[in-house]
């Protein structure tokens, strides 16, 4: 697959958080930066698109939070992943955010995995998010056609995110606020 001409050459260091929003008009609509390097997003599949609704209808954050879908954070002058879902501070929001910052970002959720459906950019990205000192994070995989969800927290003096569980079938935890979700998927969609 050829790339289109402003892809290359790499600017010198790389590409900055602040460049991915004057990418021209004919770029991909998702493009992550990761090290200084874009990343395009690959097509989603139907599992993708409904676990995404799922997870977008089903959380009930507190006044004070929104959800957000797929959506940018900005990490660091070149690290600007985009979770498929966050939870962000409401005082964030305007019609012109293109990005959000980790101290407005209270909870970020499924990175993809290269070896299963969703996408991703492999372990070094819940790294990126508990040096950032976002509190959870969860990661989202596939199994039997049903969402299995596993939940993280940051551990604050290592700033290092450990394990808090494994969801198959109902997701229940708390995370500032209670979270109860039925993990099967509507198909087909309503």
């Amino acid at each position: 697959m050829a790339l289109p001409e402003w892809f290359y050459p790499r600017p010198p260091g790389g590409w900055t958080a602040d460049m991915l929003d004057h990418l021209p008009p004919d770029a991909p609509r998702h493009v992550e930066l990761i090290g200084g390097s874009l990343i395009m997003r690959s097509p989603q599949t139907v599992f993708h698109m409904l676990a995404l609704r799922l997870f977008e209808q089903a959380l009930r954050p507190p006044q004070e939070l929104l959800v957000a879908r797929e959506m940018t954070v900005t990490l660091g002058i070149r690290q600007r992943p985009e979770p498929d879902i966050l939870l962000v501070k409401r005082s964030a929001f305007n019609m012109k955010v293109t990005s959000f910052k980790p101290e407005r970002t209270s909870t970020s959720s499924s990175k993809w995995s290269q070896t299963n459906p969703w996408k991703g950019i492999g372990p070094p990205t819940p790294i990126k998010y508990s040096n950032a000192d976002i509190k959870y994070f969860w990661r989202v995989e596939q199994e039997d056609g049903l969402p299995v969800v596993y939940t993280f927290e940051l551990e604050p003096v290592v700033k290092a995110y450990v394990p808090t569980g494994i969801h198959r079938k109902r997701l229940q935890t708390h995370i500032g606020f209670d979270v109860d979700i039925d993990l099967r998927l509507e198909w087909p969609p309503g």
